[in-house]
């Protein structure tokens, strides 16, 4: 069955494809912008690149609704290209200039965002995880700008009827039970540091499909994401058809942000005049995202079907997705009021994770390296 399983291949070998002709001398940047002239001061049109180009992941669905709440009405889907392009607006109001998004994972060859936005100058802002930007900060370096998640949708999944007795991945880990993730996920590693799980129990050999699970009757335990699978296990799976239990890796102590809009940080000073304006506007899409998704999971849902491609993504999917991220916080205020802002402390927890677990990125990184507040409201964020 052609679902959003695949979405989960692209992301976790992301982080094992090399970085091919990325190094720091050939780095694209953006040229600085011309000043505003008295017409469009103060406007985007102003200081932002025509269109805003972002890219993304994977295809269009719910977790991303931020970004493609941007887009007007007035969208056109470009199907070869595999992106949609409107007016960019903010509170409905068109703001002078268009932007651009563009889908990640097959369509541009399952390359990492970060290594991406290296390839391809035109790109302003792409998608990128705490671990991403650690793991290319030396050879594609990227700033996250904003967050509109909260929390990482991925979860380890279960067989509730299986397993009565456990609620935690914790559990899991103590009964011995086979986890099936994808190779080169870096949370397993990191969980097994912590002493959640062992590294014997982990079976990286997981391809996407639903088939190994069923076909065990769920004696195994899974990879997936709180915002899909345990949809599609209850409702569209056939040979399933019942609820799963999980765990988010967030709430397992691997507090990492995922698809984070990030720049190349050579390219900060040049856009500084433009994320100061777009940034909350983000920030503010993500808030009418979750007060109000139907708009936007339409153009979503619109635009996978003109891509008339394996990925397929319908209405229920994506109205679960959108309660299930208001539910469990995927969208949401940090510590604080604000949406969109990162914690500092959390960012470096990451960090020092990955590198007692023996991961190889860059001695001495810091939070500071990979996210900023600078441009982030903090009057915004969900009541």
């Amino acid at each position: 069955m052609r679902t959003r399983l695949w979405r989960l291949v692209a992301t976790s070998t992301a982080l094992s494809i090399a970085v091919a002709a990325c190094g720091s001398e050939e780095s694209a940047s953006f040229e600085t912008i011309a000043a505003p002239d008295a017409e469009t001061a103060g406007t985007l049109a102003a200081v932002c690149p025509d269109p805003v180009v972002i890219q993304t992941d994977w295809f269009p669905e719910a977790e991303y609704g931020a970004t493609y709440g941007l887009i007007g009405d007035d969208y056109e889907v470009d199907v070869e290209r595999r992106l949609v392009r409107g007016s960019l607006v903010s509170n409905d109001e068109d703001t002078g200039i268009d932007v651009e998004v563009r889908t990640g994972g097959p369509a541009i060859g399952s390359q990492p965002v970060a290594t991406q936005l290296y390839v391809d100058d035109e790109i302003t802002l792409g998608f990128a995880n705490t671990d991403a930007a650690a793991v290319y900060a030396a050879d594609a370096p990227i700033l996250g700008v904003v967050a509109p998640l909260e929390k990482n949708p991925q979860i380890i999944m279960w067989d509730p009827e299986t397993y009565p007795e456990v609620e935690t991945i914790a559990d899991l880990g103590e009964l011995g039970v086979t986890v099936n993730i994808f190779s080169s996920g870096v949370f397993s590693g990191v969980l097994a540091s912590l002493g959640i799980l062992s590294g014997d129990q982990i079976d990286p050999s997981y391809d996407g499909s639903p088939s190994r699970f069923i076909a065990e009757d769920g004696a195994i335990a899974q990879q997936g994401f709180a915002s899909a699978e345990p949809y599609y296990y209850e409702f569209v799976f056939e040979e399933w058809m019942k609820p799963v239990a999980f765990e988010l890796i967030h709430d397992a102590g691997f507090r990492q942000y995922s698809q984070t809009i990030s720049i190349r940080r050579d390219d900060l000073d040049a856009l500084r005049p433009c994320l100061e304006l777009l940034v909350p506007i983000y920030q503010q899409s993500a808030v009418d995202y979750v007060e109000d998704p139907a708009a936007t999971n339409a153009l979503i849902i619109d635009t996978v079907a003109r891509f008339d491609d394996f990925w397929v993504y319908d209405e229920g999917v994506a109205e679960y997705s959108a309660t299930t991220q208001k539910e469990l916080g995927l969208v949401g205020n940090g510590p604080d009021e604000t949406l969109g802002n990162f914690d500092l402390d959390r960012v470096q927890e990451v960090i020092d994770q990955m590198a007692n677990a023996g991961m190889e990125i860059p001695e001495g990184l810091k939070a500071e390296d990979l996210v900023t507040n600078e441009f982030v409201d903090p009057s915004i964020g969900l009541p």
